[in-house]
């Protein structure tokens, strides 16, 4: 077999899709895997759908990400260009060649016809209308200046197999095969046949795609059949699904790999848990470095059943990830969190320890730690610990007590504090348990909060700690 060419080639309108995400890593981890190259191409020939600015997105996730490509673009390599916008003139050349064999043929049908074909099941099906135009009236009309594409001649009877790797052997009826634009009106190509001629002309032996393309692939091969081409190796992936009725959409405006990031994802765990929609290692692992996604993709991996988008199991992973952060590394990345709100106002070093482990995205940060900043009135009945034997005639009994022995320590330290109310605890005849619980209600005014007592008194700071029980001991007693 020759070097194994994969490819992820990406139309430029809008963000990359998830979806479009995971094409482009498998694409590459089966190269890599195999040593292949890996080919980024930018299929731009729907000008009427380009978005500017959309590939700097593709170049920059791409890159974030690190599924670098070896030939593209921005790199070059010897087939190029790799922009299908400046591939033109190929195009038109090749679809010329099959009118010349039969296989495609002009047509001139004006908007108006085409719109009056009838309707079969809520779509209108083209009808030959011009396969049998002589050749000396096609270039007639075309010189006069009529709008004219080039259609590809789809045969009526008989049909057409082939194999993919996933989901084995695809039989298509060729008369369900519409006879599709190849060039338009314009002088684009369009998709369907843009994508055939270009891998080809690149080499590529191995398509990796969505399921969508499933059923389209019979027109393409017809298309490397007619002009004598080897078929490459096809392996279409299984929908990602919003849930069990919708499929996971740009569309939609379902999240791309930049929302994830601004969501407080690390991208470690986001191209981790893309792997995951749609593939299993053998020892069927979860949590995977980039490199032992590397070492472990096998296409023999990939399920034919769809995969349901999990946010939950995102996030899950992603805390995994967050977790085994070095402490300077979570404190930088976290940083713009920390900035953008009132935690700037805080020991960062503080907040980072006692947040650190106890969050699963950045995004949790603000909200999670927000009662730092916000202190009310406290409900009485978050006393109540029955496991602790703790309730507000506690609290009001021993709240005091706290206040006392907080306001004599002079190492303001979570290790200090601590130290502080367990030794009240054995002071008082008190489950220590139900001393911190008082005191940690005491401090929030929240049943959960991310640390216990000691570390948030820590963070405070003496004054506002204290502060904060005088007010708490006072509404006991209101």
């Amino acid at each position: 077999m020759d070097q194994l060419r994969t490819r992820f080639a990406p139309s430029p309108t809008g963000y990359l899709h998830v979806g479009g995400l995971r094409s482009a890593l498998y694409s590459y981890l089966y190269a890599k895997k195999n040593n292949g190259k890996f080919i980024l191409r930018i299929e731009d020939t729907d000008q009427g759908r380009y978005v500017e600015g959309a590939v700097e997105i593709i170049y920059r996730t791409l890159r974030d990400t690190g599924i670098l490509w070896d030939e593209g673009p921005d790199v070059g390599g010897d087939y190029g260009p790799y922009i299908q916008s400046e591939r033109k003139n190929e195009y038109l050349y090749y679809a010329k060649k099959l009118v010349e064999s039969g296989h495609a043929y002009y047509c001139f049908c004006t908007e108006e016809r085409l719109a009056n074909l009838p309707d079969v099941n809520g779509a209108r099906r083209y009808d030959k209308h011009c396969l049998h135009l002589s050749r000396e009236e096609a270039e007639r009309r075309i010189a006069a200046g009529e709008k004219y594409v080039i259609r590809q001649n789809m045969p009526a009877e008989g049909s057409t197999t082939y194999r993919d790797v996933v989901y084995g052997d695809i039989t298509i009826e060729n008369s369900e095969l519409e006879d599709q634009i190849l060039i338009k009106s314009d002088g684009m190509p369009t998709y369907n046949f843009a994508n055939v001629i270009d891998d080809h002309l690149m080499n590529i032996n191995c398509v990796m795609r969505g399921i969508e393309y499933l059923s389209s692939t019979p027109k393409y091969n017809l298309l490397y059949d007619a002009f004598g081409w080897e078929r490459p190796t096809y392996i279409h992936m299984p929908p990602i699904m919003k849930d069990a009725q919708h499929k996971l959409s740009k569309r939609n405006g379902d999240a791309s790999y930049e929302d994830l990031i601004k969501k407080g994802y690390l991208k470690d765990a986001i191209i981790n848990y893309i792997a995951l929609l749609g593939w299993s290692p053998k020892d069927d692992s979860e949590k995977m470095s980039f490199e032992e996604l590397k070492q472990k993709f096998d296409v023999a991996g990939i399920n034919k059943s769809p995969s349901i988008f999990d946010p939950m199991k995102l996030a899950w992973l992603n805390s995994l990830y967050i977790k085994e952060m070095p402490p300077e590394d979570f404190a930088e990345y976290a940083a713009p969190w920390l900035d953008n709100c009132y935690l700037k106002n805080f020991n960062k070093q503080l907040v980072c320890k006692l947040i650190q482990s106890r969050i699963e995205t950045f995004a949790e940060i603000e909200d999670k730690l927000r009662f730092l900043a916000e202190f009310d009135k406290i409900d009485a009945e978050l006393y109540v610990n029955q496991k602790q034997k703790a309730d507000a005639a506690l609290a009001k009994e021993i709240l005091p007590s706290v206040i006392q022995k907080l306001s004599n320590v002079t190492e303001w330290t979570n290790q200090s504090l601590f130290d502080a109310l367990v030794g009240l605890s054995a002071e008082l005849n008190c489950k220590k348990g139900a001393v911190l619980w008082v005191a940690r209600i005491a401090l929030t005014g929240l049943a959960v909060t991310p640390g216990g007592a000691s570390e948030i008194a820590e963070l405070l700071g003496k004054q506002e700690t204290l502060r904060r029980l005088d007010l708490s001991n006072k509404m006991l007693k209101s």
